[in-house]
């Protein structure tokens, strides 16, 4: 009964302990729906959007930089060993030429002080403040960049799962087919109705059908994992995709994409180019200013307290008070051309981010076309590799046909199995080709209402 009664407490336990595991959240996406989600958990896009954040504190910390600054402090000094002066004796009545050692003041001192500063001209001060907008924008640029990559590897994800899944569609039902044409193959050798030839011909595309279907299986479940990551969820969340290949990447054909009015400025590489010629404006204006002389203003104000001992904050302690008030005007006056120097290469650094600016719009309208272009031809490999998947299961079939009526032969079925296999493989791709060119211009285009 003892027996019986620990093997329930431990069965008891032991169901206690799963039901206390957590499970994976199941997710399901569109491809949409997978991008909205990614730009909000992928690790990379959080810590843009801290960045961004970092940022807005950073110009705020360049503002305040220049306003009012109060400072307090406390000193407090015990002089275990007094210094001694001498003092001439003659003047307590001694005789003259002689000295009597005296300790001036008292061995302990306390002081509390609070001094506010005040910037009133600097010109680096000046810079600094107009160039937190350029920063700000450069930061929101490197935002939406990281967000457009975030986009793309989501694309390419997402159509590398869906690939990966159709690939082991087909090549099971290949399989299947193999496997019936080796069984009737063998049935047939071993009726002599057949040659050992035609048996082996079959092993062999078997068995290489076979390695693609595990491969296959083994990249569906590493493309997935490539995807949570992506989306930023636990890589063995358990995700299924809504979407379908083929119907997406026939969603994903747009000629009127192809009419979109093209404003270079929406690019954001474009942005970032521009963000970078203003850096190096605001690089040459703050050597400038460094020719300029610089201005500020303090004011202090604090108490002092003596004694023979620790005892500051007895009621009956004095203390001393003291204040001032007082402005620094520093002046440069020469640098030996130091100064000169770092302007002239500022104003070089200005230049050649110019001339960077010119270089990148030109690239950027020359990726443009390239993108078009690619766009375009795989569309056009898409609707013709959809043809020639139709053809050669077309001639697949009847070779099967041919095969088993014994008017073609094994190295003919296995030519036209192949060129099927070759077929679906080039269709499958084109598909997931059309869908991230398409992506690809999107990007460069950056025009909201034509993303997904």
């Amino acid at each position: 009964m003892q027996k019986y009664i620990l093997n329930l407490f431990i069965l008891f336990l032991s169901v206690t302990a799963l039901a206390q595991e957590p499970e994976l959240k199941t997710y399901s996406f569109t491809l949409e729906e997978a991008i909205e989600f990614a730009l909000e958990n992928n690790y990379s896009a959080i810590n843009s959007d801290r960045d961004l954040v970092d940022a807005r504190k950073q110009k705020w910390e360049t503002i305040a930089d220049g306003l009012p600054q109060i400072n307090g402090s406390v000193s407090y000094q015990n002089q275990l060993k007094q210094p001694v002066s001498l003092l001439p004796a003659e003047l307590a009545g001694g005789e003259p030429g002689t000295f009597i050692p005296v300790v001036f003041g008292q061995p302990q001192q306390m002081t509390a002080t609070a001094t506010l500063t005040q910037k009133i001209f600097d010109g680096s001060y000046i810079v600094g403040v107009q160039a937190t907008k350029s920063f700000l924008s450069y930061s929101a640029n490197n935002n939406e960049k990281t967000d457009q990559d975030v986009r793309k590897a989501v694309v390419e994800a997402y159509g590398n799962v869906l690939l990966a899944k159709e690939s082991v569609a087909i090549f099971e039902k290949n399989k299947g087919t193999l496997e019936n044409n080796l069984f009737e193959t063998q049935k047939l050798f071993e009726n002599g109705l057949s040659d050992e030839e035609s048996v082996e011909q079959l092993q062999i595309t078997l068995s290489s059908v076979d390695n693609q279907l595990k491969n296959a299986v083994r990249l569906e479940n590493i493309t997935l994992q490539m995807l949570n990551l992506v989306m930023g969820i636990a890589i063995d969340a358990p995700t299924q995709l809504e979407e379908d290949l083929d119907a997406l990447a026939v969603k994903q054909i747009d000629f009127e994409l192809m009419e979109t009015e093209f404003n270079i400025e929406n690019n954001v590489d474009y942005k970032m180019a521009i963000n970078l010629t203003e850096q190096r404006f605001f690089e040459w204006k703050l050597a400038r200013s460094r020719a300029l002389p610089t201005l500020s203003s303090f004011v202090n104000y604090g108490s002092s307290s003596f004694a023979d001992k620790f005892d500051f904050f007895s009621s009956d302690q004095d203390w001393f008070d003291s204040s001032v008030l007082g402005f620094d005007l520093s002046i440069p006056l020469f640098s030996s051309g130091k100064r000169s120097a770092s302007t002239a290469r500022a104003k070089i650094a200005l230049e050649k981010a110019k001339t960077q600016l010119s270089e990148a719009e030109e690239q950027i309208r020359l990726q443009l076309e390239q993108a078009k272009s690619n766009y375009i031809l795989s569309i056009e490999e898409y609707n013709t590799a959809k043809e020639n998947l139709g053809l050669a299961e077309r001639i697949e079939n009847k070779n099967q046909i041919k095969y088993t009526e014994g008017l073609a032969s094994s190295f003919d079925l296995r030519q036209a199995q192949t060129q099927l296999y070759d077929a679906q493989s080039g269709y499958l791709q084109s598909m997931v080709e059309v869908i991230n060119k398409k992506t690809e211009l999107e990007l460069i285009l950056n025009d909201p209402e034509k993303q997904l």
